[in-house]
């Protein structure tokens, strides 16, 4: 039995005293799956475990709070569903987790380009196929075979977490985690070598290209007060509707602060972004200095509580005292 058939069984198994199981789904065409609500039996064998399973389950959970309810997992999206475990966003009891072992997935703008270099695209994709290492692509009548490695997003470069860290059911074996990649941080090394107008250049020019859908806070797990967010709160009336890169620097800037030292670089908001703003730099900029100073890191052990959400008199590496 493969883990794919092995994994339904067990939710099928499960699923009589779930209100639905969230997963993965073949979805408006082959190159991309879509998030799947399990009800059913028939629900289940619609399941699809493959390196399109680029979304994360996780988002879905909070307001699912007071059901109990199932979700399938890769290494990251685990990490957020502890996450909001650690801050009581959703209960224990009420949540069954479904493990496998991931070995990466695909960045589609990645796979287009693959595509387009080859001379076909996405628009004639007839088939997909895939393995550990490699996806083969079957466009315009030509088989376009690309290696996971050159496809793969980019959080899988660096990714540590190739196994759920939590789970109540894990099908397969897990797996160790590989080195990362050297272009994993290339963005925030690319970041750290420019001088502060530079970066603030940099970021005006991207900032200047957002359409302020907030498709990034939507696709995040860890956005959790939508109906207060700032970006349309009126009372209090932190940011206007003004179409100006100050207001839309704000709000990018507010947003990566509000997930300092809870962001688990699922990367769902950059991939969200339609503009293709690296937003997820931001995050992953914070998430070094909370790490650096607080030898923290996000979504990993339940029992721990974010730094920014507990008060220490004195933390061990910011000596205040003695100045």
């Amino acid at each position: 039995m493969s883990r794919l058939e092995e994994l339904k069984t067990r939710i099928k198994e499960a699923l009589p005293g779930l209100e639905c199981v969230i997963g993965w789904q073949k979805g408006y065409d082959l190159l991309h799956h879509t998030p799947l609500f399990m009800r059913s039996e028939a629900d289940v064998d619609k399941l699809e475990w493959s390196p399109l399973n680029v979304h994360n389950p996780a988002v879905y959970l909070p307001p699912f709070r007071g059901k109990k309810v199932g979700v399938v997992v890769k290494g990251c999206d685990s990490r957020s569903v502890v996450e909001l475990l650690q801050e009581k966003l959703v209960n224990r009891d009420e949540i069954v987790i479904f493990g496998l072992p991931c070995d990466g997935v695909v960045d589609l703008s990645k796979v287009k380009a693959k595509l387009a270099t080859a001379g076909v695209t996405a628009g004639q994709v007839e088939a997909v196929s895939h393995n550990d290492k490699t996806i083969v692509v079957t466009a315009g009548g030509k088989a376009v075979s690309m290696q996971m490695t050159d496809v793969a997003a980019d959080k899988c470069l660096r990714c540590q977490f190739p196994n759920a860290v939590l789970a109540d059911a894990y099908v397969g074996d897990p797996i160790a985690p590989s080195a990362p990649s050297p272009a994993a941080d290339a963005d925030l090394t690319a970041l750290d070598a420019m001088s502060v107008p530079e970066r603030m250049a940099f970021w005006r020019y991207h900032m200047d290209r957002c359409i302020r859908c907030y498709a990034c806070r939507n696709a995040c797990p860890m956005c959790v007060c939508r109906d207060h967010c700032i970006a349309q709160s009126r009372e209090p009336h932190w940011l206007s509707q003004d179409d100006t890169v100050t207001e839309k620097l704000m709000f990018q800037v507010v947003h990566a602060m509000h997930l300092a030292g809870r962001c688990t670089e699922c990367g769902e908001c950059q991939r969200a972004c339609p503009m293709d703003i690296p937003v997820l730099a931001l995050k992953k900029h914070l998430n070094r200095t909370i790490h650096d100073l607080f030898n923290y890191q996000a979504g990993v052990d339940p029992a721990a509580i974010p730094p920014l959400l507990q008060f220490k008199v004195e933390e061990d590496n910011i000596k205040e005292r003695g100045w």
